[in-house]
């Protein structure tokens, strides 16, 4: 029966699915914890650091994944460091993320007004507390859809990871389709899989982006206009 022999190997897949999910969610975390700890460098500590965070992002975006992915897994053993195929993907992954959502969240601080940041240091507050609460939170809130674009994204590049050996969805899929020769069925189902995945992540982003942002996001603004033209 088509795909039977595939689905029999059920908890194999389930084990792929979570997997992605576990290093996705890791990713995404410190991917963006790195990357607000760079756009803070960069706007706190002069412009010999915006040069430093530049070219770290600059280097990230314009070299393939896979090849970082491989710089850190087989070239650092090279100088001592040695690491799992799932460490070397989950700090490729950060890495990676990191650069694009540095770049993301620069556009979201270079749209506040000027005016905005000299009424916050009138205020008596100081220079971290004018980042934090008059730059940041609404630069978040203006890009919070590229960024969670990029975390869907990041989510499916997580497939390259079975390079390494990582078990995730897409190098299980590869083990079940060696076992059942069952190509067509097998990559049927990952995509499946995939799409329910990513669906499902961009979901919950958007429901998310409500929550912390319910006034000043572009969905809410949307949404609001929608209400009242109604």
């Amino acid at each position: 029966m088509l795909f039977q022999e595939v689905l029999s190997k059920w908890p194999m897949i389930l084990n792929g699915v979570m997997l992605t999910i576990a290093l996705s969610f890791g990713a995404i975390v410190l991917g963006l914890a790195l990357a607000i700890l760079l756009t803070a460098f960069r706007s706190l500590a002069g412009s010999w650091a915006g040069y430093v965070v530049d070219a770290y992002v600059e280097l990230m975006r314009n070299t393939p994944f896979l090849v970082q992915l491989f710089m850190i897994f087989f070239g650092l053993p090279q100088l001592g460091i040695r690491m799992t195929g799932l460490e070397a993907s989950i700090l490729a992954m950060t890495l990676n993320l990191a650069a694009y959502a540095t770049e993301i969240i620069r556009a979201g601080v270079d749209s506040i007004h000027k005016s905005q940041i000299e009424a916050g240091m009138a205020l008596a507050m100081s220079k971290r507390q004018v980042f934090q609460y008059v730059v940041l939170q609404p630069a978040f809130a203006r890009v919070w859809p590229a960024l969670s674009s990029q975390f869907v994204l990041m989510m499916l590049a997580s497939s390259i990871c079975s390079f390494v050996s990582v078990q995730e969805l897409s190098g299980t899929a590869a083990i079940i389709e060696q076992d059942t020769f069952r190509s067509f069925e097998t990559y049927i189902i990952v995509t499946v899989l995939y799409l329910v995945l990513a669906l499902s992540l961009k979901l919950f982003l958007n429901w998310l982006g409500h929550k912390i942002f319910p006034q000043v996001s572009g969905l809410a603004r949307v949404t609001e206009a929608h209400g009242e033209a109604a």
